[in-house]
């Protein structure tokens, strides 16, 4: 069994693994594996250019703030090949916005690039601008601006001292993004669990029985769930804000890429749905 290690970014391995759970007949999640597959690719070549724009290592934020300053031309780089992608590859509404984003001009572009990383979210598009080329609501130009600075924060992040160990905190210690995936890595008789952060991929310790949005403690009002066809992934709910965490297992599989095993996981998400639950915080493709 080989483990990837906590926090070490790894496209390559998340290619991979999302070409073989595409293979698999119990994964209703094809065509969202495939197009994941494309995406990664494309935040792979971006990772590897960005030391020819800095040199061999990026700027390091003042201050260890991970949000403090964007260097736009290189979170630029290849947005024009992101939106073809998504484009040729994507359902038809993301499509359309990735037609009119291209209409929108590079200053357009840098500014929702700026916005998202100042503050992990876009304002909505004011009424009547619906219809204006490059004006795409925040959701979807969220998409674009997540999927584009994922790998430039990745980098950043790794020329940045790690932040104070912490085990409480329910938000990102680098950039206060919130969890988007819990992690059960091995450590003696069990797992050791960790938040993953939904923007920089930044791993913190995380106590077991706590609930990752509200913080309750009661360990009967903390159910977890494992679905027979996906025994790694652990839904792990709170019945008292409704919300809940997925988390992979490496103790019961550790070839699993947490990021890319959670997008595959749709069956639960229509599950918790149904149950009443809701998501902290969606992956990627809102899976």
């Amino acid at each position: 069994m080989t483990l990837l290690a906590a926090g070490k970014v790894n496209y390559r391995a998340r290619i991979e693994r999302a070409g073989q759970l595409a293979q698999r007949g119990e994964f209703a999640a094809k065509e969202i594996l495939s197009f994941y597959a494309e995406l990664a690719k494309f935040q792979k070549e971006k990772y590897e250019a960005l030391p020819k724009l800095w040199g061999t290592r990026p700027v390091v934020p003042a201050k260890g703030d991970l949000r403090a300053e964007l260097h736009v031309d290189a979170a630029l780089e290849g947005f024009e090949k992101l939106l073809k992608i998504v484009e040729h590859q994507a359902p038809g509404v993301l499509a359309e916005e990735a037609r009119e984003l291209a209409s929108s001009g590079r200053v357009r572009q840098g500014e929702i690039l700026q916005e998202f990383w100042k503050t992990g979210l876009l304002e909505a598009s004011s009424p009547g601008t619906q219809d204006e080329p490059g004006i795409a609501p925040a959701p979807l130009a969220e998409f674009f601006a997540r999927v584009t600075l994922q790998p430039y924060a990745d980098f950043v992040t790794g020329a940045m001292l790690p932040p104070a160990p912490v085990m409480t905190t329910c938000r990102c210690p680098r950039c206060s993004a919130l969890p988007v995936l819990g992690v059960l890595r091995p450590e003696g008789d069990s797992g050791k669990r960790f938040l993953v952060c939904s923007f920089c991929s930044l791993e913190w310790e995380f106590r077991r029985i706590l609930c990752a949005h509200c913080g309750e403690v009661t360990e009967q009002k903390l159910p977890v769930f494992v679905a027979e066809q996906l025994p790694h992934i652990r839904m792990e709910c709170c019945e008292t804000c409704r919300h809940f965490l997925r988390t992979v297992d490496l103790t019961k599989d550790g070839h699993a890429v947490p990021l890319v095993d959670d997008l595959a996981a749709v069956a639960l998400s229509l599950w918790a749905e149904e149950n009443g639950y809701q998501r902290i915080q969606e992956n990627l493709l809102g899976t």
